[in-house]
């Protein structure tokens, strides 16, 4: 949305206007038919709670809206806010508004609130009818600028950083949404190349041969099924200290997947585009980075492939050779994520030497059994890795929950014929395919896998984001970076 800010109201100001309301303490100057319709339809100022009415000032018609943001004294006071603004921007979307106002004058609220009131409604403002022709008027966004009226000092400067962090979940999203014969490794690439041109990132990009030289066998097993060449995209951000170890981000960017010569079922593969939403949660994030200039090092990887059921498709029972050197049985080649992930988390290690290692990857349905959509699920090798991303998870809303690992479960991946295979029973699916990325780490680096398979896409609209690509992992690993690797 197109973002202004105004000291006061003025005529040519929006007619819709908010005001943020705490719980039970509904503003004592408002026109009495506004305080009573909120009182009859108990509206008590909790958190997301909206109301409006149409009222006369200065003789005009205003559409006067309260919303809520629970009590003064929660926990998390900016969450609350950007909750609220979220759940107005969702309420008046496509309602025939064109502008709207929200109006801070004697709200109490800082910078930081201020500017979390323009995250929510700037998140979820995000619309994609790129493909949709033949919406009736009333289906079409109309919402589409927001005056801040009585911000305090500093909103401005401060919403300058953040909205970078917005433009990354919104990339992520793009990304994500899009159908596989639009976003494929090549284009994918291209996407980036545009969206990231003058950010400061250093982009390069390894074809198939070249990943071939490096012997990266299990990412190109993945894709020789595929009419589509792999690609492998690197995006440096170079913001700390000259010679700083940069830590690093790795994505899974299978950006169609049908299981391969293992198929999958045809109801709902469909879905199956989002199978690179670690890649683009990568991506967004390292678009947020830029955005912001944060002062770290940081590199994102995303390995791109499509896995299709070609007659030069990979088979059961194939044995590759990694980047590593360590050989894998490739019992189902549905379960190619993690062949993916393992040769470009060797890259990482072997060309940046990272100080951190984390990878985020759609990477099993088992995940969802686990946590359906509420958390991702988090492996790591290393307690300060995950308080730091738990931290993270709680600060920024894209939530984690520690998952086992441990000697018992990757015996399942020991093989008869080679180094090991890549899947092992039918229990503990997603803690087997971590304890499989965890072969591929070197001894002593902190390393996290982040499973994001339940919360990279939504079948019902969330507080900040609407049904479908949800942008989860761009204001995670944004978190981290603030509150780990910047001074």
């Amino acid at each position: 949305m197109k973002i202004q800010f105004l000291d006061a109201a003025s005529p040519s100001s929006a007619r819709l206007v908010v005001r943020f309301v705490n719980q039970d303490a509904v503003p004592a100057d408002l026109e009495p038919v506004l305080a009573e319709g909120a009182k009859l339809s108990r509206f008590a100022g909790k958190t997301g709670q909206v109301f409006d009415g149409f009222v006369e000032r200065g003789g005009a018609t205003v559409r006067a809206v309260l919303a809520g943001i629970g009590g003064p004294d929660a926990a998390d006071r900016s969450a609350a806010i950007e909750r609220a603004a979220a759940a107005v921007t969702a309420r008046f979307l496509t309602s025939g508004e064109e502008a709207i106002a929200f109006d801070l004058t004697g709200a109490g609220f800082s910078a930081e609130d201020a500017v979390a009131a323009l995250t929510g409604a700037e998140l979820r403002s995000w619309t994609w009818t790129k493909y949709r022709t033949t919406l009736k008027d009333e289906q079409k966004v109309s919402l589409t600028s927001l005056d801040l009226v009585g911000a305090p000092e500093g909103t401005e400067a401060l919403w300058a950083v953040e909205k970078g962090v917005a433009e990354g979940v919104a990339f992520t999203r793009e990304l994500v949404t899009e159908p596989a014969n639009t976003i494929y490794p090549e284009s994918f690439v291209e996407r980036c190349q545009a969206r990231m041109e003058g950010s400061g990132l250093v982009i390069r990009v390894l074809d198939d041969a070249e990943m071939a030289v490096l012997g990266m066998g299990a990412l190109l097993g993945v894709a020789q099924g595929s009419v589509r060449p792999a690609r492998l995209l690197i995006m440096e951000w170079n913001g700390g200290a000259e010679g700083d170890k940069p830590v690093a981000f790795v994505g899974k960017g299978v950006t169609f997947d049908t299981g391969g010569i293992s198929l999958k079922q045809p109801g709902g593969m469909e879905d199956m585009k989002w199978d690179m939403g670690g890649a683009g949660a990568v991506a967004g994030a390292m678009l947020a980075l830029a955005k912001r200039k944060a002062k770290a090092n940081v590199v994102g990887l995303c390995g791109l492939v499509e896995n299709m059921p070609d007659g030069n498709a990979q088979r059961p029972g194939d044995v590759v050779t990694t980047m590593s050197g360590q050989t894998v049985e490739v019992i189902n080649t549905d379960a190619e994520g993690r062949l993916v992930m393992c040769d470009v988390l060797t890259y990482a290690q072997q060309t940046y030497d990272p100080v951190r290692i984390l990878d985020v990857a759609t990477l099993t349905g088992a995940i969802l059994i686990s946590l359906a959509h509420e958390y991702a699920g988090l492996f790591t090798n290393d307690d300060d890795l995950a308080a730091d991303l738990d931290a993270a998870g709680n600060a920024s809303g894209d939530k984690v929950w520690r998952m086992p690992m441990g000697a018992a479960y990757d015996k399942q991946l020991d093989s008869a014929i080679a180094d090991m295979k890549n899947v092992g029973t039918r229990f503990g699916g997603s803690i087997a395919a971590a304890q499989y990325l965890l072969r591929f780490i070197d001894k002593g680096r902190p390393w996290a896998h982040l499973d994001i398979a339940g919360m990279a896409w939504a079948d019902k609209p969330g507080a900040t984001w609407g049904k479908g690509a949800t942008g989860y992992g761009v204001r995670l690993l944004d978190r981290l970076i603030r509150d780990t690797a910047e001074g």
